[in-house]
């Protein structure tokens, strides 16, 4: 697929893709979506590609939905809301996962590198990712109340899996838009870095996933965590993860982790997510 609206490059383990929409602040479209879930996919198929980092091109990181249309910018039943989001029509309405799907289902950790404002659809659409971290300069905001709409992508579940059911209520009820210092304090974000320090240390942390985990276990880990840290009771995962435990118990994998750790170095694990997945997994 050819990109318009992002932009994907690799560097060592990490692949960063870049929101391209810059004159527009990077506000989103119907296609920046579907170009920035294709790059995710084919991130995710990259056994080269050990951590995908997300940002923005210029000042801000998405300011929100594409509102040139002024006040029909989101009304999708007369026409000039559906090239953004898709129509509101009968027996043509989306499934919900898009970019939001690929996320969820990725097999690469995600990390979220605000470079500026994150505002309505900006944030809400980075909230699947795992490691979320901000320049200086970052501002956030659930504005849709505001607006008169809901919260979308998903971050009515979203989002207080994250910051709690309390704060993402305070947030999304006043629709207020925040720096990054409250953004911290309130577990959406974990660092704060000065702009120019920003995207290195974003690669730190891939870097850091490379050198020292197995690519197979941190899939697992991801899908774990993500499908089973909501749930009521520890019961379904019990069983599921022992079976992984003891299936892998055997695998090159392990011996080398093992290995490298009596042997003082650094791991070189052979496994890929691409071909060596245990049995039963996916599990859902």
């Amino acid at each position: 697929m050819a990109y318009e609206q992002v932009l994907l490059e690799k560097d060592g383990p990490a692949a960063i893709i870049t929101l391209n929409r810059p004159e527009k602040l990077n506000a989103f479209t119907n296609q920046l979506g579907r170009e920035l879930a294709d790059a995710i996919r084919a991130c995710d198929a990259d056994d080269d590609v050990r951590g995908i980092i997300i940002t923005g091109a210029g000042r801000h990181f998405c300011a929100g939905a594409d509102i040139s249309d002024g006040a029909d910018a989101f009304d999708t039943k007369s026409g000039s809301g559906a090239k953004n989001f898709g129509t509101s029509e009968p027996g043509k309405r989306r499934d919900g996962a898009g970019f939001i799907g690929a996320m969820y289902a990725c097999q690469k950790p995600l990390i979220a590198a605000f470079n500026g404002a994150a505002v309505g659809v900006g944030i809400t659409m980075m909230l699947p990712t795992d490691i979320k971290i901000a320049s200086e300069k970052a501002k956030f905001g659930f504005v849709f109340a505001q607006r008169g709409l809901p919260p979308e992508a998903g971050s009515a579940w979203f989002l207080p899996q994250l910051v709690g059911l309390p704060q993402a209520l305070r947030w999304c009820m006043t629709g207020k838009v925040f720096e990054a210092q409250e953004a911290l304090e309130g577990g959406l974000i974990s660092e704060i870095h000065p702009p120019e320090e920003l995207l290195p240390a974003a690669k730190r942390i891939v870097a850091e996933i490379a050198q020292n985990t197995a690519p197979v276990s941190v899939a697992l880990v991801r899908q774990l965590l993500w499908r089973f840290g909501p749930a009521a009771d520890p019961f379904d995962l019990l069983k599921v993860d022992g079976q992984f435990a003891l299936t892998l118990g055997s695998s090159p994998d392990v011996k080398e982790g093992v290995t490298a750790f009596l042997e003082k170095r650094a791991p070189n694990f052979p496994g890929k997510v691409s071909a060596d997945m245990p049995d039963g997994y996916p599990w859902w």
